[in-house]
C-alpha cells in the first residue's frame, strides 16, 4: 500500500528529516537528534507535525447518546471549550482505541483518533449510530501541529489574540490564529511540558507552519520527530496504543479506570463494571531499571526466581533521568510501588523496580 503523505510532507524534507512509515504515513521520524529534540521540548519549544491523526465531527440531537454509548468516559460533562480524554471498549474486554473527545458546540463534537485507526473507528462508531448523529470523517482536511514545551504559550500568543495563559488543561478555543480566522487551539499534548495542539485547515497550513516557526525562534523552537515524542511520552507514563493498550487489554488493566465511569451505560459496560468489582489479574505498571540496560516492547518480566510475571510493552533509555524506564503487564501482585522486579535484556536478568508515574516529575 502507498504510504500516505502530510500536507507538509515536502518542508520536513526540505529541513532534513528522515522519513519513516509510521501508521500507514510517510512521517519525521528525527531531524538532528531524538536527544536533542526531546531536550528542545522539556527546556524550550518544539513543534511536531502530527497531521496523521484523524478527526471525526459528530453532529445533531443524537450526537452525545452516540459518543456515551461508544465511549467509556463521561461526556455529558463535557460542555463548549472543553476536551476529554477517552477510550472506546470492545465488547470483548479490550479497547478498540484511545481518543479526544472535543465540545464544539451544543450538539456538535470532535472526536481526534489514532492514525493507524482511524478507519477501523470509524467503521466501529458507525454501527452502533441507531438514533441518526451527523458524521463527518474531515481527517484528510487537518492538519495538526502540537507546539510543546514551556516556551509555547510565549511563541504562540504573539499569533493569536485569544488569551491561552486563561486556557486550563483539556480547554480550548476557537478564534484567530496566524491570520487564519477559524482555527481550534487546544491546552493538550502528548509530551508532560506543557503546550498546545491546533487544528488547521490543510490550506492554511503551510502558512501557520511558517509563522509558528518565525515567532518560536526567539525562544528556540526546532521540529521535533516521531522519535522524541515517544520518549517524552515514556517520561510521563502515557499509553500508546498498539503498545500498551489495544484490543485485548481492558481500560482497567491498563490503569485508565479514571477514564471509564459506570455512570451511564456503554459498550461492554456490564463486564468491565464486575471486572472492576472483582479486580484485574494483571496491571499495566511503570518501573525503572535498577542496573544500566534499555527495556524493550515484548522483552520478559521475571520474579526473583525467574518466573515469567508479564512482559513490556514500551521501554527506552529516559533521556532526563539518564536511566531505563517501561511500562509493562505483570501480574496484580507483583505491581505494587517498590516492588522488585526484573527485565530479561539479551538473556540477563536485570533488576528494575515498580514506580509510581510519572517517571519524570518535571
Amino acid at each position: 500500500m502507498e504510504l500516505k503523505k502530510v500536507t507538509l510532507n515536502d518542508v520536513h524534507q526540505a529541513l532534513g528529516a528522515k522519513m519513516v512509515p509510521f501508521a500507514g504515513f510517510n512521517m519525521p521520524v528525527r531531524y538532528s537528534s531524538d536527544l536533542d529534540e526531546h531536550f528542545t521540548v522539556r527546556k524550550a519549544v518544539g513543534i511536531f507535525d502530527v497531521s496523521h491523526m484523524g478527526e471525526f465531527l459528530v453532529n445533531g440531537p443524537a450526537a452525545l447518546d452516540l459518543i456515551q454509548r461508544v465511549t467509556s468516559n463521561d461526556a455529558a460533562k463535557l460542555t463548549p471549550g472543553k476536551a476529554q480524554y477517552s477510550c472506546l471498549p470492545n465488547t470483548e474486554g479490550g479497547i478498540v482505541d484511545d481518543l479526544l473527545v472535543y465540545c464544539l458546540a451544543p450538539e456538535e463534537y470532535m472526536l481526534v483518533v489514532n492514525a493507524s485507526n482511524i478507519q477501523k473507528d470509524w467503521d466501529w462508531i458507525n454501527q452502533f449510530n441507531t438514533g441518526g448523529a451527523e458524521l463527518q470523517n474531515i481527517s484528510d482536511s487537518i492538519s495538526l501541529f502540537a507546539v510543546q514545551g514551556p516556551k509555547a504559550m510565549a511563541t504562540l500568543q504573539a499569533l493569536t489574540p485569544l488569551d491561552l495563559a486563561g486556557m486550563p488543561y483539556y480547554t480550548f478555543s476557537q478564534g484567530e490564529f496566524a491570520g487564519v480566522p477559524q482555527d481550534i487551539l487546544s491546552a493538550t499534548g502528548y509530551t508532560g511540558a506543557g503546550g498546545f495542539e491546533i487544528y488547521v485547515p490543510n490550506q492554511y497550513a503551510h502558512a501557520v507552519w511558517d509563522k509558528i516557526m518565525a515567532a518560536g525562534q526567539a525562544h528556540g523552537i526546532k521540529p521535533i520527530g516521531l522519535g522524541a515524542r515517544d520518549t517524552l511520552r515514556l517520561e510521563m507514563g502515557f499509553c500508546l496504543y498498539g503498545n500498551d493498550i489495544n484490543d485485548t487489554t481492558s481500560p482497567l488493566e491498563a490503569g485508565l479506570g479514571w477514564i471509564t465511569k459506570f455512570t451511564k451505560p456503554f459498550t461492554n459496560s456490564d463486564n468491565l463494571l464486575q471486572q472492576k468489582e472483582t479486580g484485574v489479574t494483571r496491571k499495566l505498571i511503570g518501573f525503572q531499571m535498577a542496573e544500566p540496560g534499555i527495556p524493550r516492547a515484548h522483552y520478559e518480566i521475571t520474579d526473583a526466581a525467574g518466573a515469567t510475571i508479564g512482559e513490556v510493552t514500551s521501554g527506552t533509555q529516559s533521556p532526563c533521568l539518564g536511566k531505563g524506564v517501561g511500562l509493562g503487564y505483570v501480574t496484580t501482585a507483583q505491581s505494587t510501588p517498590g516492588n522488585e522486579i526484573f527485565i530479561k535484556v539479551r538473556n540477563k536478568a536485570l533488576k528494575a523496580n515498580v514506580v509510581k508515574l510519572p517517571f519524570y516529575k518535571g
